[in-house]
């Protein structure tokens, strides 16, 4: 048991260093001089979180809706809408979070823009796959998300030529003020400190008893 506790306790310290230096790199990639929207994978493999524009013609009728709540709690979706760019790519771009009841673009007409526009945000890579074992399976049929799956949206809005990467779009308002941009989190729960302190402690404890109970034997003796 002794060694289990400090193996979780040095395990735990070197997730926090590994979540310190992940701060760090996606703060420097926020922090760093805007660039043009990269043209491959591998490029945009080092750039995500960086400050990128683009600029194209929204598919308004191949929205994307990913389940999200507000910072008040109140539940609604991140809009995912396709970017035709003049070559003819597509670049998903998050626009940002609408309450449940606007889901009907009817109701936020204003902001489905119409003609060429430029698109200012945050590079962002999509998982590999579900991120965590307890999220539900995406459902396509509903249009209703749990996690970003470009090749499945793209499947499902029937589109081809997809980047491998999306655009969460900045706070700039929307005409009718939805959605609701600069939804990206840009800061990571670190408890690793904690949690290492709580295992080397258990580990500590452990020591004293095994000292008091073999002195009390003696003692006994």
């Amino acid at each position: 048991m002794l060694l289990i506790c400090l193996a979780l306790g040095a395990w735990q310290v070197e997730r926090l260093f590994w979540k310190k230096d992940l701060i760090a790199q996606r703060q420097a990639a926020v922090a760093a001089a805007p660039a043009a929207v990269p043209k491959s994978l591998a490029e945009a493999r080092d750039m995500e979180f960086r400050h990128v524009s683009d600029e194209g013609v929204f598919l308004n009728d191949k929205e994307i809706f990913l389940g999200a709540t507000s910072e008040g709690g109140g539940q609604g979706y991140q809009v995912l809408t396709p970017l035709l760019e003049p070559a003819g790519r597509i670049v998903f771009v998050n626009r940002g979070y609408i309450p449940a009841e606007l889901k009907d673009p009817a109701k936020r007409a204003a902001g489905q823009i119409a003609g060429t526009i430029r698109v200012r945000g945050l590079l962002r890579l999509p998982p590999a796959g579900k991120p965590n074992w307890f999220l539900p399976d995406n459902r396509p049929d509903l249009n209703y998300w749990f996690w970003v799956d470009l090749p499945a949206m793209s499947a499902a809005d029937q589109l081809d030529r997809v980047a491998p990467f999306y655009i969460d779009a900045d706070a700039t308002p929307n005409p009718g003020g939805w959605p609701k941009g600069g939804v990206t989190r840009l800061t990571l729960p670190n408890n690793h400190l904690q949690y290492a302190i709580t295992w080397f402690s258990l580990a500590v404890a452990l020591i004293v008893i095994y000292v008091l109970f073999h002195r009390r034997n003696a003692g006994l003796r």
